[in-house]
């Protein structure tokens, strides 16, 4: 059947490949990328650390002991009764009767609102662990039984206060030593304990147990006791800038015990029982810290606000969250039993390791039976800070008000 058009010579046809072939040579534009609409993801809303609540959702309030938690609120008094809307709070709980329990619960449900805290996830619960002030045997001159020292802070150590210029960072401060012209850190655990030349001289006492002498750092009091019946309490005075790092996680980490098997008794016994891994399993945490001697009278040690401990009352917390001196109810557990413990506690003292919001560290005391204690303490807990009202206090269903009232006393 004939086509409806001619078709090409044999000339028309070599033109015609010549021509595509030409074309195919010449660049072509690039092709426009494609762009995608931006993914638009919801705003992150920012949890409130400190959240007002109204008193029956506190867990387990009264709790027990009230007496002892005033008395211990009255020793952080000693500090708040001259800071800004801790005063007329301050001046009443001088007058409470210790004996009169439904006076002080009456007390804080009406000059306090309860916050509590959560976690930067808007979880409440965190953890709770223990301390407390160990006995060491020692003596004022180093002996051959009594040749492992502890140290005053030393002369060669620099402190830096850099909040006046950086103003964010608070009361951060770091720790460092001059190297020819230049500032570098401070000599990590490893270093101080082969000894260092800023050293010499700031021998306070000498004990006879590395071991015991690095759990007494990480405790940060403790009382040496003499062969001639002196008993010394020395108690934390400064630290040589290196961050804390626990080597109970590092014995985790490695498989050398279960997470039920961990606790301080634990450490101690599988660090006593290695001792070819014993100094560097140590100096894996390069913290180090520096005492001073307390007089002779004191009981209780000082915690960081700078009034003595009182013992199963005073916690430790990191202050960036918490207040110090602020009293704080606790709603934990025993260590090793699930009977409650919930008490109203006093924020007296920070740590190393006491670093978020919902974490605390429990003081149960001095000795060996609160040694026992704190050691096998590690317990999820929930906590609540007491602030001052900043005026009458209101109807506790009045929840509204309650929370508008607490932003203010808390700044937030």
């Amino acid at each position: 059947m004939p086509l409806n058009r001619p078709l090409l010579t044999c000339r028309q046809f070599l033109l015609a490949v010549l021509f595509f072939s030409a074309a195919a040579c010449v660049p072509q534009p690039p092709v426009p990328p494609v762009i995608l609409p931006p993914v638009l993801t919801p705003p992150v809303t920012e949890v409130q650390k400190l959240q007002a609540v109204g008193w029956s959702a506190v867990q387990g309030w009264p709790g027990i002991n009230l007496d002892a938690s005033v008395d211990a609120f009255v020793q952080s008094c000693r500090v708040l009764r001259n800071r800004t809307g801790w005063e007329s709070v301050c001046a009443e709980v001088q007058m409470l009767d210790r004996n009169d329990v439904p006076a002080m619960v009456k007390f804080f449900e009406t000059r306090f609102v309860p916050h509590q805290v959560n976690n930067p996830d808007g979880s409440t619960a965190g953890l709770i662990t223990g301390y407390y002030v160990p006995d060491l045997r020692g003596s004022r001159v180093r002996t051959e039984r009594y040749r492992y020292p502890i140290y005053a802070p030393p002369d060669d150590m620099l402190v830096i206060d850099l909040s006046s210029v950086y103003p964010e960072l608070g009361t951060y401060r770091l720790r460092g030593r001059i190297e020819g012209r230049r500032v570098v850190p401070y000599y990590a655990r490893g270093e101080l304990d082969q000894g260092v030349a800023g050293l010499n001289g700031r021998e306070l006492l000498w004990v006879d147990d590395p071991v015991e002498l690095f759990f007494l750092h990480i405790q940060g009091s403790g009382r040496i006791q003499c062969e001639n019946g002196e008993n010394i309490m020395v108690n934390y005075a400064d630290q040589n800038g290196h961050p804390f790092r626990s080597i109970g996680k590092l014995l985790l980490d490695r498989g050398e015990m279960t997470r039920s098997q961990m606790s301080m008794q634990n450490i101690r016994t599988w660090v006593k029982n290695h001792p070819e891994q014993a100094s560097g399993l140590l100096n894996e945490n390069p913290s180090y810290v520096f005492f001073r001697e307390l007089a002779a009278d004191v009981q209780s040690p000082p915690g960081a606000l700078g009034v003595p401990l009182t013992p199963e009352v005073s916690i430790a917390v990191d202050p960036r969250t918490i207040p110090l001196g602020a009293p704080v109810f606790l709603a934990t557990t025993w260590p090793l039993n699930p009977q409650p413990l919930e008490r109203l506690m006093v924020a007296q003292d920070t740590g190393g390791a006491i670093k978020g919001a919902v974490r605390a560290d429990f003081f149960w005391g001095m000795g060996h039976e609160a040694g026992a204690l704190a050691g096998r303490m590690k317990q999820d807990g929930r906590l609540w800070v007491l602030l001052p009202r900043p005026d009458a206090p209101q109807a506790e269903d009045d929840t509204d008000l309650i929370a508008k009232k607490a932003a203010a006393a808390s700044g937030s």
